[in-house]
């Protein structure tokens, strides 16, 4: 008899034996062509060049990627087989899809000791971006292109679509600062099939966005370096493998890294957190072979934005799962082979209702021997052979022609169909075959569209898609745009009853922007005139783009949906059967963005949302009804800056339960790069509006203030969450009824000022008098200041670098002063005024040190532009304050309807101090408060951290506690300890003391302006 310990060896033995195998398959196939032929495509350039790995052929692709784009602004470009030898930086132009053609994967090639990719990060290929904000120059170029002195557009959060697929990448030695690609993408963009063989060389992937999916990186100091992406959306990485990294395989931080079916072999690190930064992290099966330091070292642990995430991860050889930078602490494996069943380090929200706390929560177990590897996430296209061209079917994609009856029967009597570029017209819905499979190579010019009051589509009626798939299906759809056209009110661009092994790939829900379409004029040219925003633009007038419904399930990876015509981006409705949903982006709907109803057994990793000014004020971002068993990680919900409408939550949840989030990240802030007569840089515009609560359960009544966390775990609909203990601290309403209230000051009397932004009236609230309208023709107030004298010096947003203007609250109502900036004044006796919080960021410039390789921490940052003196400012009438004359940045007409944004006016408030007292702020991009030294010119010095925990506001009572609003209003000592909590029934916004005694907490909610007295 075979003894158990032989057994359990000769078992151990078999599966490591099957894993080789499986991992020896998964790398014969990961060089094969997966276009061995090019496909028909009559619009794009080819590539001719030498190909022979000798000759340098630099000037022969680029003049092809110059040529691609078409009227509409998109390309594609065909590299056939061969080795591509280049010697400087190729620029792929936005919108321009690359593609490898032939036999065997084309290789472009940096030669040995190729002049200029010596010192610090140069990168052979960058994917450029538009002029976004039409600034004509180039605020920020690429530092990484050689020759050094080209000035290259990077691409930005206005750059989509652009791709490359079944090429490798070689970087032979002698190159090493060298990085293959320069990726900084914003949507609907991948690198595809691809080896980046790097050697010795710095990385494969510098600057990553979007999507990776089946890339497979051999050697270099790193596989991928990354900071965020340029919209900060999240970074999705597919089906990939590491091997052989010097340092580490991933290296990043603050780009949302998630990561499905990728193995890390042979490396000290796997994924490395950079030091003093934090990132929302998440994994899933992720495999760790002979990594021998850390799987993942985390950094900046004590912050809400690290926020790091596993669920069944592998290791062997690898002793140490997470170690962390700061504290020197460790995750340790379990014997030689283990299994991570689920890891989560970060702010974990106990239950809804309540504020979170740090924990590491991680569940490992021995294992015998690892398993083989999973099957891929993403499922291959069929190969090309069987693919047959609609074109030679009848179908004529002219945009003019009615394509429905040709493709109809080209669908009925083929299982697979090619979509040459073209716009194909439909009037009907199409219906799909069980194994129908429709495949485009660029959904921006390949696109199945409807006519605008196309007659099949008017009226009351049922829903009627462009394409409809059968219950169960096996079905795929890639590479395509679908346009339900602007009035349409019973189009639907997908019903999607297929099932599990499915798979939406690479597919474009047209509409907002990056929209190109048949007719060539803007989405909004039929327009009518009501004065109403929504029905004017005819939004929310169709049936939901994307709609899931009658049992249907599978995998959806990098889809756009942000048609604002239709009632939601992505619809979710009966179904039991299992959904994969991987870096869907869902936007500028005026309702919801993503809606689940009776929805079990779905995970949605990186999903994000956006609401724009225009379309989403009142939209939320998911809305979850009778639902349960689901997964939310790496979930982002946006607001761009240029909201002016409070909303409640960001997620609404209505008889559902057993549902996990991970790494939740609610935000309304993104950066911006100009130039203006001071000269070109970038800023980080920050609204006041982003939703006021993570999540809402209407059900139970119970509400998710903290906007940052790493875990929450929601327990079976209809179980009893007990309600919070109350904060402590008896809160009073004081008044209610406004639009959003922020600005706030407090006069010499103990009166409170404060803004109504919104309708432009500046208010005052006394405990004798109550509420009064202090000024109602306000000229754009943002912020408010009393002098000594008891006038109120207001800075508004009112023209081009904004202004600043004082008056008498008891002088005649048509009496201002307006303040010009002055230079600074030496010693004077001025209180100086500064912002109480702060938005910093280093967004669209690289913050890399090409010396150290040391990236420039978020906590460096600000001390460096806080802390730096202002040239000029605006002094009170009566000389007893001093406003620092922040640079103010222009977005749109200079007019009164553009955007004016500085430091002072992001601010929800201000604070004071003489030169060398001490003052209290917050750094929100951090979540840290702040102690700093007010010094000359309103520089903020020698900042102190003082709580991990920095959101809105922080006042300072007579006792030197410090009082910080972050969703509720968290109390410190002086010594920084944690002493206690007010709870407010509403979001604090801004906080300040004041009343006759100064011991009146104001409280400054969107809606209402509460009171407490600690």
């Amino acid at each position: 008899m075979i003894g158990r310990a032989m057994m359990a060896a000769l078992l151990a033995a078999t599966a490591l034996a099957g894993a080789e195998r499986a991992q020896a398959e998964q790398a014969s196939s990961a060089g094969r062509s997966v276009f061995p032929l090019a496909p028909d495509e009559p619009d794009a350039v080819t590539v001719r060049a030498k190909g022979d790995g000798r000759v340098d052929d630099s000037a022969a692709i680029q003049q092809a990627l110059d040529k691609a784009r078409d009227r509409t602004g998109h390309g594609i470009v065909f590299l056939p087989s061969g080795t591509y030898r280049i010697t400087r930086t190729l620029v792929i132009p936005a919108g321009v899809r690359v593609y490898g053609v032939g036999p065997t994967r084309p290789v472009i090639l940096l030669g040995a000791n190729t002049p200029g990719f010596q010192q610090g990060v140069s990168t052979m290929i960058v994917f450029g971006g538009g002029d976004q904000y039409n600034v004509g120059q180039v605020p920020v170029p690429v530092p990484t292109v050689v020759p050094r002195e080209k000035v290259v557009r990077d691409a930005n959060s206005g750059t989509f679509y652009s791709s490359m697929s079944n090429v490798d990448i070689e970087i032979a030695p002698g190159n090493p600062a060298a990085a293959g690609v320069r990726f900084r993408m914003a949507q609907h963009a991948f690198l595809s099939h691809m080896e980046f063989r790097l050697g010795t060389a710095f990385a494969g992937v510098y600057q990553a966005g979007n999507v990776i999916e089946n890339v497979h990186f051999q050697g270099g100091r790193y596989g991928i370096v990354t900071e965020k992406t340029s919209p900060a959306w999240q970074f999705t990485l597919l089906d990939s493998t590491f091997d052989g990294q010097r340092d580490a395989a991933i290296r990043e931080h603050e780009v949302d890294l998630t990561l499905v079916n990728v193995a890390i072999r042979n490396t000290p690190v796997g994924i490395e957190i950079d030091r003093g930064y934090g990132d929302s992290l998440w994994g899933k099966d992720v495999r760790f072979e002979n990594v021998s330091k850390a799987g993942v070292i985390i950094s900046n642990e004590k912050n809400v934005f690290t926020q790091v995430g596993f669920e069944n991860a592998l290791a062997v050889n690898s002793p140490v799962f997470a170690r962390f930078r700061d504290s020197g602490q460790a995750v340790n494996g379990k014997g030689r082979a283990y299994r991570v069943a689920s890891f989560s380090y970060g702010l974990a929200v106990p239950t809804l209702g309540r504020t979170g706390e740090y924990r590491t929560e991680a569940e490992v177990e021995a294992l015998p021997a690892m398993p083989a590897p999973r099957a891929p996430a993403i499922r291959d296209l069929p190969d090309m052979a069987q693919w047959v061209n609609v074109r030679t079917l009848g179908a004529m994609g002219d945009g003019r022609a009615d394509d429905t009856a040709a493709i109809q029967k080209a669908i009925d009597s083929h299982r697979i169909l090619y979509f040459p570029t073209g716009f194909y017209k439909v009037t009907d819905r199409l219906k799909l075959r069980p194994d129908s499979v429709l495949i485009g190579l660029h959904p921006a010019i390949t696109q199945l569209y409807i006519p605008d009051n196309n007659p099949g589509h008017a009226g009351l009626g049922t829903v009627l898609p462009i394409l409809e798939s059968p219950r169960g299906g096996d079905n795929i759809l890639s590479g395509l745009g679908l346009f339900t056209g602007r009035v349409n009110p019973r189009a639907s661009a997908l019903l999607w009853r297929s099932g599990e092994n499915s798979l939406v790939d690479d597919v474009k829900i047209m509409g907002g922007g990056g929209t190109p379409t048949a007719d060539g004029t803007m989405l909004g040219s039929l327009r009518v005139h009501t004065g109403d925003p929504v029905t004017d633009d005819r939004l929310d007038a169709q049936y939901p783009s994307i709609w899931v419904t009658d049992g249907g399930g599978g995998t959806f990876v990098d889809v756009w949906s942000p048609n604002s015509f239709a009632q939601a981006g992505f619809y979710v409705t009966d179904t039991r059967t299992p959904g994969h949903v991987y870096e869907m982006s869902v936007e500028h709907h005026a309702r919801n963005e993503f809606v689940l109803d009776n929805v079990h057994n779905w995970e949605f990793l990186a999903p994000q949302t956006e609401q724009e000014v225009g379309d989403g004020p009142d939209a939320i971002s998911l809305d979850i009804r009778n639902s349960s068993n689901l997964l939310f990680a790496n979930y982002h919900g946006y607001r761009v800056t240029r909201t002016y409408a409070p909303e409640e939550s960001a997620v609404k949840l209505a008889n559902s339960g057993d549902i996990r989030f991970r790494n939740v990240h609610i935000n309304a802030e993104s950066g911006y790069a100009t130039c203006d007569d001071e000269g070109c840089g970038t800023f980080l515009r920050a609204s006041k509006y982003p939703f006021d609560n993570a999540i809402e359960d209407v059900t139970r009544k119970l509400f998710v203030r903290e906007r940052e966390f790493a875990k929450l775990d929601i327990g079976p609909a209809g179980s009893t969450i007990p309600a919070p203990p109350p904060g402590g601290t008896k809160v009073d309403k004081l008044e209610d009824g406004f639009w959003s209230i922020s600005g706030a000051a407090v006069d010499p009397q103990g009166a409170l000022y404060f803004i109504d932004r919104r309708f432009q009236r500046i208010h005052r609230w006394s405990e004798d008098k109550g509420l009064e309208i202090v000024r109602d023709h306000a000229l754009d107030p943002v912020n408010l200041a009393i002098d000594a004298s008891g006038h109120v010096m207001v800075l508004s947003s009112l023209g081009p670098k904004a202004g600043v203007y004082s008056f008498d609250p008891a002088g005649p109502k048509d009496a201002m002063t307006p303040i010009r900036p002055t230079p600074v004044r030496n010693g004077g006796a001025a209180r100086t005024l500064l912002p109480v919080n702060w938005w910093n960021n280093g967004e669209f410039r690289d913050q890399l040190d090409f010396g150290t390789y040391r990236f420039t921490t978020l906590a460096e940052m600000f001390a460096r532009d806080a802390g730096t003196p202002k040239a000029q400012e605006y002094l009170s009438p009566d000389g007893s304050l001093s406003l620092p004359a922040f640079r103010t940045w222009q977005q749109g007409p200079v007019d009164h309807s553009g955007w004016r944004w500085s430091d002072s006016l992001n601010a929800y408030g201000f604070v004071s101090g003489k030169p060398g007292e001490r003052l209290f702020v917050t750094n929100a991009s951090e979540n840290v408060t702040y102690s700093g030294t007010v010094g000359a010119g309103g520089a903020l010095t020698d900042l102190r951290r003082f709580a991990n925990r920095g959101g809105e506001s922080v006042a300072v009572d007579g006792r030197g506690r410090v009082y910080v609003a972050n969703g509720q209003i968290f109390v410190y000592g002086p010594d920084g300890r944690e002493s206690g909590r007010i709870d407010v029934p509403d979001r604090p916004l801004q906080i300040l003391f004041g009343g006759p005694d100064r011991r009146t907490l104001f409280i400054l909610t969107h809606h209402a302006l509460y009171a407490a007295k600690p």
